[in-house]
């Protein structure tokens, strides 16, 4: 039995594409695996811990090998458990949407909180950079109101998926699948939906 943590990072709900496609793709994911457990982190609903203050300092005292104080343990402890409960699970559902050719801030600013150095990444001048999440398979649903095709112009404007690959990579979860809903702005909704639904349910076939 599988643990899946679904990453909610859009406030727009009943008008978000991405969790549209999401919900098709959970739908077609648990009649192919009954047994696993989904657990939903809507990341617009969840008071995410400010990095400043005695955190910050804890960060610095355990990079420059210094012995934290009583105050910064207690705070970085926080951050320890936002790590804990990621690296607890199997697969990663990622749904958003494009804002500002990026994503959401609150999906970076968890992104923030997780990427930490011995934690879910490790460096040496021998080795360089080494993700330490190993063993996960992720999915990312993003949706977007343009389209930005590979091989065209476009492309360059895309900060969403290359980001996201790219953090994920980095922490060792290298096992992607996409499921991309693109041209919002210019589509009329049935029919993206439509498509997108299509595309999820393939995408959870595979997953």
């Amino acid at each position: 039995m599988a643990k899946v943590l679904y990453i909610e990072a859009s406030p727009r709900k009943e008008r978000s594409f991405s969790i549209a496609a999401t919900k098709a793709f959970i739908q077609k994911y648990k009649k192919i695996h009954p047994e696993d457990s989904i657990e939903l982190l809507d990341l617009w609903s969840k008071d995410l811990l400010r990095f400043d203050g005695y955190i910050l300092e804890s960060k610095y005292a355990l990079l420059h090998g210094l012995e934290p104080t009583p105050e910064q343990k207690r705070a970085w402890k926080a951050v320890e458990d936002v790590i804990v409960h990621f690296v607890s699970f199997d697969k990663y559902i990622f749904s958003l949407p494009m804002w500002n050719f990026s994503i959401p801030y609150p999906l970076k600013h968890y992104i923030d909180i997780l990427v930490q150095p011995s934690y879910t990444f490790s460096y040496s001048p021998q080795e360089g950079y080494k993700g330490l999440v190993l063993g996960k398979r992720a999915c990312l649903i993003c949706a977007r109101g343009g389209r930005y095709p590979e091989g065209t112009e476009f492309q360059k404007y895309d900060f969403q998926l290359p980001y996201l690959r790219l953090i994920l990579g980095f922490i060792g979860i290298n096992d992607i699948v996409t499921v991309v809903v693109e041209g919002s702005l210019f589509e009329k909704r049935e029919e993206l939906l439509s498509k997108a639904i299509q595309e999820a349910q393939k995408a959870a076939e595979i997953f």
